[in-house]
């Protein structure tokens, strides 16, 4: 499925960010199940929609089919553990990977030797944002929401919000982490950055944070623990075609 190699030793100064669309890549189905465990097609068979079904075997066959070729190893023999709080990873190994999904999309990243986190958002405006903001964010978010211009508030709130949920998926905790105890700039679609984090007044020099736009409704975040990586982007218009 993968017919060339990925250059892991490239991750020793960036980190790689691949994106997918399922609609696109729904042809591939019965090649992506035939890579995944036994306990990944029982999580499938969970779901009581088709479309969300499909998605899930996608997200996971792609994940497999990426670190299959960073390790190089079949796919289906890629070994996934959990933490307590259900974030994947690789046992005894030094890369790094996270992944999300949201509508038609999802999105894998990878990184050596340092933590990694990942979020896709498709962008929507039939909920109140304000309400939701005062419930999940930091003062500090809070009042800059207050301040941005109406026109581009729903943005701005997808802006924090994917921030933030790649710090804490980086940070390993979930959601359990207090997310009014650190904040994020929300004023620039591509410019990033972790302004606070209030247990520790030093931590936020550990990170880099980054924005992207894979398409049009959606709005990524990446958080990376470590200053000096770069970011690099790959559009996995077909994953069987990748060369």
């Amino acid at each position: 499925m993968l017919n060339r190699k990925l250059d892991r030793s490239r991750l020793h100064e960036l980190a790689q960010v691949w994106y997918c669309t399922f609609s696109k890549n729904e042809f591939l189905l019965p090649t992506f199940r035939s890579v995944l465990s036994a306990d990944e097609v029982r999580r499938a068979g969970r779901f009581k929609f088709q479309k969300d079904r499909n998605s899930f075997i996608i997200t996971r066959g792609v994940l497999r089919t990426l670190l299959g070729g960073y390790l190089e190893l079949p796919p289906s023999e890629i070994l996934l553990e959990y933490t307590t709080y259900g974030k994947p990873y690789l046992l005894d190994s030094t890369l790094k990977f996270n992944v999300s999904h949201s509508g038609d999309m999802a999105v894998f990243a990878f990184v050596l030797d340092t933590e990694v986190g990942v979020d896709i958002e498709q962008v929507k405006d039939d909920f109140d944002l304000m309400e939701l903001a005062r419930n999940f964010f930091s003062e500090h978010e809070i009042a800059a929401m207050e301040n941005i211009p109406e026109t581009d508030l729903t943005r701005a709130f997808y802006r924090c919000w994917t921030r933030k949920e790649s710090f804490i998926k980086a940070e390993g905790s979930g959601l359990s982490f207090p997310l009014d105890k650190f904040a994020v700039s929300l004023d620039h679609d591509h410019e990033a950055t972790l302004i606070q984090t209030g247990w520790d007044l030093q931590e936020k020099d550990n990170w880099s944070l980054y924005s992207f736009l894979p398409e049009q409704q959606y709005i990524g975040a990446l958080a990376i623990r470590d200053k000096s990586k770069g970011i690099e982007f790959a559009n996995l218009v077909d994953i069987s075609t990748l060369s």
